[in-house]
C-alpha cells in the first residue's frame, strides 16, 4: 500500500467503521459544535422545526460559534418554507428569540444575504427571497435542501448534474499526462479497496470524494472544476437516489479502476463510458437518470 494509502486508512476513526445499507451511507464525521444548545429553535407561527434533522455537513456554518449557529438554524427555516417568501425579518426580534447579540443576528444576515436567501432594503428591512433568488449551488444550500423538505428534488438534480458534469470531466483528463494526478487516482482507488475489506465506510467516502475532485481538477477545465463543489456536495449528501458511488461494493471499485486505467491509455472514450457506468442508477430509482448510452 502507498504511503497516502497507509495514512487515510489509518486516519480513519475505527469507532465509525461499518458499510452501511443503500441510503444510510453517513458520510463525514463532525464534532458537534461546543455550546450548540444555547441557541434555541424557534416556533414561529406555530412552526415545527427539527432542527436535528438537517445540516449534517454544513461546513460554512459549522464550527463557528453562535454566528454559525444562527446561518444554519434561519438558514433551514427557509429552505424548508417555514419562513416562507417575502417574510420579514427583524432583527431584534431575532435577537431575542434566539438570545444572541445584535452583532451576531448582523453578520448571520449579511451571510444569507450572499446566499441569496434574504434581502434588505432601506426603508423596507431584511426579508426572505423567492427560490428563484437563491444561490442554488452554495454547499450550505444544498444541504439544507438535501436535508429537508424537498430532498428528492435536491437528490435527483444532484444526480442530473453529476451525469452531466463527471462524465465530460472523465474524457477531458484523458488527454492530460499529469501522472502525479493519475498516481493518487490509483492511491484513492487502493484506499476504497481496502476499505471496503475492512467494512470501513467512512474511509472509503473520503477516498471516493476525493477522487472524484481530483478527476475534475484533471480535466483542466476551469469551469468545471469551479461546478466541483457540486459533486463534493453529492458525495456528502446520504439517502439520496443512489449510484456506483452511494453503494460502496467490489463492482463500484472495479469502474474507478476502469477509469484509472482508461486515463494512463489515454482513452478518453474508455473514461467517458467507465464514469456513465459508474454513475448508472440502480433499477429502483431508474426514473432520476436516464441508463448510459455507448458512443
Amino acid at each position: 500500500m502507498s504511503t497516502l494509502a497507509h495514512t487515510m486508512m489509518t486516519a480513519a476513526r475505527p469507532t465509525d467503521s461499518g458499510l452501511a445499507g443503500p441510503g444510510e451511507l453517513d458520510r463525514y464525521p463532525h464534532a458537534e459544535s461546543p455550546g450548540v444548545d444555547r441557541v434555541a429553535p424557534p416556533a414561529w407561527d406555530g412552526a415545527e422545526v427539527e432542527l436535528g434533522r438537517v445540516g449534517r455537513r454544513a461546513a460554512g456554518s459549522r464550527g463557528r460559534g453562535l454566528h454559525g449557529q444562527l446561518v444554519q438554524q434561519l438558514g433551514q427555516m427557509i429552505v424548508s418554507g417555514d419562513l416562507g417568501a417575502d417574510r420579514p425579518l427583524v432583527p431584534e426580534e431575532i435577537g431575542q428569540r434566539f438570545e444572541v447579540s445584535r452583532t451576531v443576528v448582523r453578520e448571520s444576515l449579511r451571510v444569507l444575504e450572499a446566499k441569496g436567501l434574504v434581502s434588505a432594503r432601506p426603508n423596507v428591512g431584511t426579508r426572505v427571497r423567492p427560490v428563484s433568488d437563491w444561490n442554488l449551488l452554495d454547499p450550505d444550500i444544498i444541504d439544507w435542501r438535501a436535508f429537508g423538505p424537498q430532498r428528492d428534488d435536491q437528490r435527483r438534480e444532484l444526480c442530473e448534474l453529476r451525469w452531466t458534469i463527471e462524465p465530460l470531466a472523465a474524457r477531458l483528463a484523458a488527454g492530460h499526462g499529469r501522472e502525479d494526478v493519475q498516481q493518487r487516482l490509483g492511491d484513492m482507488v487502493e484506499i476504497m479497496g481496502h476499505a471496503i475489506a475492512q467494512s470501513d465506510a467512512i474511509t472509503f467516502s473520503r477516498a471516493d470524494t476525493e477522487f472524484h475532485a481530483l478527476l475534475i481538477q484533471l480535466a483542466g477545465n476551469r469551469m468545471l472544476e469551479h461546478l466541483s463543489g457540486i459533486v463534493s456536495a453529492a458525495l456528502q449528501v446520504s439517502g439520496g437516489p443512489v449510484t456506483g458511488c452511494d453503494r460502496p461494493n467490489e463492482v463500484s471499485l472495479s469502474h474507478h479502476a476502469r477509469i484509472v486505467d482508461a486515463l494512463a491509455a489515454g482513452d478518453a472514450h474508455a473514461a467517458e463510458s467507465a464514469m456513465r457506468q459508474l454513475l448508472v442508477v440502480h433499477p429502483e430509482v431508474e426514473r432520476v437518470v436516464p441508463a448510459p448510452r455507448e458512443h
